[in-house]
Order: C-alpha cells, then sequence, then structure tokens
C-alpha cells in the first residue's frame, strides 16, 4: 500500500477560482426540482440540481450552511449500462478540477448497490459521457466511466471499501480516483481512465437507489470543487496491478503503489499474482496489500519476461545479472532458490513454456535479428522457429501444444501470428490496423488476449494508450476488453487465471506530484 501521501484540504484552500462563500440561504434549505429533468434554483455552492434520466420519485437536496453538508435524496433504476438515472447536484466548469469529499448513506435499507457519486459529465442527459467515483451500500467503491455517450458504462473497483473520504481529479482527458486509508488521509486508488470532455462539462454529487420505487438519502460533508492548476512540476508513476472479468469487463485493481512494476503471472491456485519489480520477483496474495518477494539470487536483475511452469513447481526467468549485461533464461523453485541457466546464448526472453513441461519458448537476438527459439528445460541446442525479416517475439503454446502464437512485424507493422510447435505452417491469426502484441491463449482455449496499440505506434513502447483486446478462438470476433494507460509491462507475459475468467494486468498513471502531496 502506499505510505505518507497525504492530501489535506487545507494545503488548497488558496485556489479561489472556485472559493465558495458560506450561502446566504436559510440555515435549512431544502429545494425540489419541478418535475423530472427539471432544473432547479441554485443551493449551496451548485448552480442547481436535477433528476437525470427516468425517475418515478422526484429528488432533493437539503444543504446545512451551518455544516456545509447536503442530503441528496434520489431515486432511479440504475446508473450503468447506457443511460444514468438519478438525483444530481451541478455546476458548470471547464478545464483540470477536483472534487472531494465524505459521504455516507442515512440508512442501510435499499439495495446493496445504491450509489453515492462524484461524478463529472459532459451534459445533463442520461446516456451523456460521464466519470464517477461511486460509493456503495455495500462499500463497494469505484470508478466508473461511459464513453462515448449512450455507451455502456465499465468500472474500475478499488481495493479499498468504504472510504471515509474520496476524490476525483480531471487532469486534461484523464481522469484518478482517489481513496482514503485507514489513516484518514486519501491516497490514489489506483484507478483511472482516459474520456476527453469539450468545451463546458458538468461537476457535481448524486444520488441513485438503484431501485426504481425507492428513494435513498446519502450525506456530503467536507465537499470542495477545485480548479487544478497547470502541471509543470515533476509527475510520479504509479503502477496499478489489476484483474479484469472477461464476462463483464469490470476491473478491479488488486494492488497500487508508487513504483514501477510489471508482468503478472496467475499462479495455479489462483490465489497468488506474482509480477517483477526492481530486479526481482513478488508475490502478491490476492486480496492482501503487501507482496513478498521471491528469492533468485544471484540473479538479480530480472526483466518481465517470467512465467510459471505447468505444474507450478518452477518460474522461468529472464535475468541480466551476468558481466555482459544481456538476458538470459533461467529456471528456478516457483518458491525462491538458485536459478539454473538454460539459455547460455544472450540476449534470451522467457515467453512460453510447453503444456507438458518439457521445453520453453523464447525470443532470441542472434545474427542482429530477433526470432523465436525453442530449447529444453534441461538445456541443450536452441533450435530456430522463425526466420522473417525484423522482429519476432512473444511465443506462447496453445494449451494443447499444438501451435506456437507470436507476434511479427514481417507485414510492415506488428500482428498476431501462429505456427506448429515444430515452426511450420505460419499464419496470420489478425490483420487490424493497430499493432498488436503478445498473445496470450486461455487455459480452456477458448479465447486469446493481447495488448493493441494505435496505428503509428512503434515497438511496445511504456506510457501510451492501449486496448486490451480479446478474441474468440472459435470464430475470431474481437471486442476491447480494456482501455488503459499503459504498454510495456502492461501484459507481455501469460496472465490469464486459471479458470479462464479473468485476466491480470498492469496499468499505470503520471500523476502531479502536487496530487499526490496535497500541495
Amino acid at each position: 500500500m502506499i505510505s505518507g501521501l497525504v492530501c489535506p484540504m487545507t494545503l488548497i484552500g488558496t485556489l479561489t477560482a472556485f472559493a465558495f462563500a458560506a450561502s446566504t440561504m436559510d440555515s435549512q434549505a431544502q429545494s425540489n426540482p419541478s418535475g423530472p429533468n427539471q432544473t432547479s434554483q441554485a443551493i449551496g455552492i451548485f448552480e442547481g440540481h436535477q433528476d437525470v434520466g427516468t425517475v418515478l420519485h422526484p429528488g432533493s437536496v437539503l444543504y446545512d450552511p451551518d455544516s456545509g453538508s447536503y442530503t441528496v435524496a434520489g431515486s432511479g433504476e440504475n446508473m450503468w449500462f447506457g443511460i444514468d438515472d438519478f438525483h444530481f447536484a451541478w455546476k458548470k466548469v471547464t478545464g483540470d478540477v477536483s472534487i472531494t469529499a465524505s459521504t455516507f448513506f442515512l440508512e442501510t435499507e435499499g439495495n446493496a448497490h445504491k450509489k453515492a457519486v462524484l461524478m463529472m459529465r459532459q451534459s445533463l442527459d442520461g446516456p451523456s459521457a460521464s466519470v464517477d467515483i461511486a460509493v456503495h451500500g455495500s462499500g463497494l467503491t469505484s470508478l466508473q466511466y461511459r464513453f462515448p455517450a449512450g455507451s455502456n458504462t465499465h468500472e474500475v473497483e478499488a481495493n479499498v471499501d468504504a472510504p471515509r473520504t474520496v476524490r476525483l481529479e480531471k487532469h486534461g482527458d484523464y481522469f484518478y480516483a482517489f481513496v482514503s486509508g485507514s489513516d484518514g488521509a486519501l491516497h490514489p486508488a489506483g484507478a483511472s481512465i482516459k474520456v476527453p470532455f469539450k468545451g463546458e462539462f458538468y461537476v457535481g454529487i448524486g444520488v441513485c437507489a438503484h431501485d426504481k420505487d425507492d428513494l435513498q438519502k446519502a450525506v456530503f460533508r467536507n465537499l470542495s470543487i477545485w480548479p487544478l492548476p497547470a502541471v509543470t512540476g515533476k509527475k510520479v508513476l504509479l503502477s496499478s496491478l489489476e484483474t479484469v472479468s472477461i464476462a463483464s469487463t469490470d476491473r478491479h485493481v488488486e494492488y497500487v503503489d508508487t513504483a514501477h512494476f510489471e508482468a503478472p503471472n496467475w499462479t495455479g491456485t489462483g490465489k497468488y499474482l506474482i509480477f517483477n519489480q526492481d530486479g526481482t520477483l513478488r508475490r502478491l496474495l490476492i486480496g492482501s496489500s503487501s507482496p513478498d518477494v521471491i528469492p533468485t539470487a544471484p540473479q538479480i536483475h530480472l526483466n518481465n519476461d517470467h512465467g510459471i511452469s505447468p505444474e507450478g513447481l518452477w518460474l522461468a526467468i529472464s535475468d541480466q545479472s551476468s558481466d555482459d549485461h544481456k538476458s538470459r533464461v533461467y529456471i528456478v523453485p516457483s518458491k525462491g532458490g538458485t536459478p539454473r541457466l538454460v539459455t547460455p546464448n544472450a540476449p534470451s526472453y522467457w515467453h512460453g513454456w510447453s503444456p507438458d513441461g518439457k521445453t520453453l519458448a523464447f525470443t532470441a537476438e542472434r545474427n542482429a535479428n530477433f526470432d523465436i527459439y525453442t530449447i529444453p528445460v534441461e538445456g541443450g541446442e536452441e533450435t530456430r522457429l522463425t526466420s522473417a525479416p525484423g522482429l519476432d517475439d512473444g511465443p506462447e503454446y496453445s494449451p494443447d501444444g499444438a501451435y506456437i502464437y507470436f507476434n511479427s512485424e514481417r507485414t510492415g507493422h506488428m500482428q498476431i501470428w501462429r505456427m506448429k510447435a515444430d515452426g511450420s505452417e505460419q499464419e496470420q491469426v489478425i490483420q487490424s490496423e493497430s499493432n498488436d502484441w503478445f498473445p496470450h491463449i486461455s487455459p480452456d482455449g477458448q479465447w486469446m488476449v493481447y495488448v493493441a496499440y494505435e496505428p503509428g505506434v512503434t515497438g511496445h513502447p511504456a506510457n501510451k494508450d492501449v486496448e486490451l483486446r480479446l478474441m474468440s478462438m472459435k470464430d475470431k470476433s474481437t471486442h476491447v476488453l480494456a482501455t488503459l494507460f499503459g504498454g510495456q509491462g502492461t501484459m507481455n507475459v501469460p496472465s490469464w487465471s486459471p479458470d479462464s475468467k479473468k485476466v491480470a494486468f498492469v496499468s499505470y498513471q503520471l500523476l502531479p506530484e502536487e496530487s499526490l502531496t496535497g500541495q
């Protein structure tokens, strides 16, 4: 977990463009819209409030200027799919802005997925493009987003339940979620998304009952809306270890830190995720907040090409601790130990383990060309499988061992290919305009997930907008599983859950230092 990242409100009180004096309204003022979707009078710091979408029971806002708190009552079926139904108190803004509040529901009854939200949205239409941080009645807290307007809503769940305080920040087209930890201070939740807004947009608070026949109330305290100044100083890198369900596309942050880590593997038990950081491997028990280091000395300069043997007893690692600083492939017991060298020739980068556990597939540069090779786990002669000009990379076996999938730039830009395990019958799997990297086949053989860069991006650089795409192995239909800021390190190696239901990956954030220090 992150420590020492505090955002006290007193440190941003000097920003005055959105400084709001105490309301001149009566000490208790309640305002009700005249009907659904009808804007009402200003209240507190907000220019108006109204029901959005289809709402059977009109909502309301009660403002207490003595405490500065807002009690919002909202009905609505949901804030999901292609439309939001809820009550929203709002003001118009432009540029970069943050909204912070402490929030809680007045009653425990009602649907567990009733939502109290801090939100930014392009318009007051129900299907509008939007981003919010939602605290559910169950305590689940997530960054929800819809883009473009009318498309299905998606979410990135935080690994903190029922935080006392939440914050949503907009920096250009990127939105970042913050939640309070056990110390009461705000920390990055590890959830971020890119949603471009145009011109003026709406920022505010809202409540959805998640039940069209119900009306739920939530209180928002210590509310502030502040403009964010142009970023002129240092940016801090955050890494988020996430999982995504292929059925729902819902994402969950498993671990976040102000450190650079990469390339998760999922262990065969489904209980742990393994990733590399600072030249070592780390093992994270899912649901915990502190990974353990897997000992691999004297190999202590590992890169992001590593993976677990089919029976779970061994780890293949790629390490450049040798005197020439070139990567070589080793195997080491899965719980750690002294590695054994498999590929004396360098550079070599592991990517795949045959289903019978006897052979490793790897990428290697030989005679100034990167190609795909195999070698027995016990060592011996390496076998070259590709010879096309340009880079061939990311070899990984299909679950039945019949094929090796890989990415190749032999067509002019990076695409997904496959070949028989002996290197014969090389064929292109997908034809796309994007640059596609690192195909990973699900354990049940039904799906392939890969990283797609935008057209024109060369190599697999870090800090780019990318998509995780999911292809059906049955009919080759493809859809977007997740959009994120990442690339190199996001999903270089096998990362499927053993039940083929989820994929693990790493996303990244470049946050202004001020967002982490509160200055």
